[in-house]
């Protein structure tokens, strides 16, 4: 079992804020149950991009943050509107 910790940033000004937001996790979870979906193994989406499973792997656990166009195709993957993910 894999464990995400939030690590927490203090700015000068005393805020603070995460690196992991709860948009960012939302994003992740979306991602997952849509690969879950379309009944692709990360390694099978891994391919189609031309990445490695560990990036994948690396995108679903939180670890990696995605912008917009890599989120773009990942729903042209998974034939999913890109209002599912946000």
């Amino acid at each position: 079992m894999e464990y995400i910790i939030e690590a927490e940033v203090v700015s000068n000004y005393g805020m603070s804020k995460t690196i992991y937001s709860k948009e960012h996790k939302y994003i992740v979870e979306q991602l997952k149950k849509a690969r879950k979906e379309a009944n692709l193994s990360q390694e099978e989406i891994a391919k189609i991009l031309g990445k490695t499973q560990s990036y994948i792997s690396k995108i679903e656990s939180g670890q990696r943050k995605i912008d917009i166009i890599q989120l773009k195709k990942f729903a042209k993957i998974y034939k999913k509107d890109l209002s599912f993910f946000i």
